[in-house]
């Protein structure tokens, strides 16, 4: 079996990201970049996904965390890329509804070659904490403009905001780790009808 894993840096004039990230992994995570919040969701998209997930991160944190997220959701969306190489026997399609008590998420994704995102997602509050939730779809924008990757984020039920944005975090772990998985039917196959992504 080929090595499924990657380690991708990016330094801007506002943030310094590396990512280091084993598809095939046990769910194995450890994060440095000064989010707290924003540590506790990848944990779960490392956990969920059962991918090992290492990210450290500085940035502009003293004007606020926009660049950092966004930029963090960019990284990760290379190393995927990367680790995906030429995506020769995936499932390429992955979805996972997940619940948190009264609050229900649905993620479908699709590693097409296509960025794009449908994130249909109403918060109750601004903010998680000190979290600014508008950085949650800058986030996964990031991610899908370097996966490249389609991605569909539905919140369909929820009040309380942490739990809203814990399972769609939750289910986009679940969602990746399905996309990504080897498809024992199709060795050495790209997942498309024309030949490519």
């Amino acid at each position: 079996m080929s090595d499924r894993s990657a380690k991708v840096s990016r330094k801007t004039l506002e943030t310094q990201i590396s990512v280091v990230l084993n598809l095939d992994g046990q769910g194995n995570s450890s994060f440095d970049t000064g989010i707290p919040f924003l540590e506790h969701m990848l944990e779960q998209i490392a956990r969920h996904g059962s991918f090992d997930l290492t990210i450290s991160a500085t940035g502009d944190l003293d004007i606020d965390d926009h660049h950092t997220v966004e930029d963090i959701g960019i990284t990760l969306g290379q190393a995927f890329n990367k680790a995906l190489a030429d995506k020769k026997g995936i499932m390429r399609y992955g979805h996972a509804y997940v619940p948190l008590d009264e609050a229900l998420s649905r993620v479908v994704i699709d590693f097409s070659g296509r960025p794009g995102i449908e994130y249909r997602v109403k918060f109750s509050r601004p903010r998680i904490g000190q979290f600014d939730v508008d950085l949650i779809h800058e986030f996964f924008q990031g991610f899908v403009n370097h996966a490249p990757a389609t991605l569909h984020i539905d919140n369909l039920a929820g009040q309380n905001a942490h739990h809203i944005a814990e399972t769609m975090f939750k289910a986009f772990g679940r969602a990746l780790r399905y996309a990504v998985s080897r498809d024992e039917r199709m060795q050495g196959v790209i997942p498309s009808t024309k030949g490519s992504l």
